[in-house]
């Protein structure tokens, strides 16, 4: 027979939702390409929220600098790490050119595979890459 959860669990469940899409709004909407952003003038995009992200452009000169240029129109940024309270201590990429690019960079091992779709690395290398790339890089809260 199932377990049945409690009242309180789903007033829970539905409390922990409302909290992780306030955390969430300052997630990009759309992703552009680094080719795109180094175009603009004042490189920013639209948050979930409806504010502006602006883009540190000595980062996007950096990554201009040191990605192949074919990297510069395949690669969408801010790059995205998603982080599930269901693996406390670690986050996951799901596009393969962002781990290429951060390979290539030397962020990750030539030696790191996606399995089924996902990258898994440790929450503290996810937020030190964070660091290192600022407003490049965002964490979800999946």
């Amino acid at each position: 027979m199932p377990e049945r959860r409690s009242e309180s669990d789903d007033i829970l469940m539905r409390w922990m939702r409302l909290e992780v899409s306030k955390i969430n709004e300052g997630i990009v909407t759309e992703r552009k390409s680094l080719a795109q952003l180094l175009l603009e003038e004042k490189p920013a995009s639209k948050t979930k929220a409806g504010d502006e992200h602006l883009f540190n452009k000595e980062i996007l000169i950096f990554l201009r600098d040191n990605l192949p240029k074919e990297f510069h129109y395949k690669l969408k940024l801010p790059i995205l790490f998603f982080y599930s309270m269901n693996v406390p201590d670690n986050c996951y990429l799901n596009d393969p050119i962002v781990l290429h690019a951060l390979q290539i960079l030397g962020d990750f091992s030539k030696m790191r595979r996606m399995q089924k779709g996902k990258i898994w690395v440790g929450r503290s290398i996810a937020y030190s890459i964070a660091k290192k790339y600022p407003t490049a890089i965002q964490i979800v809260m999946a």
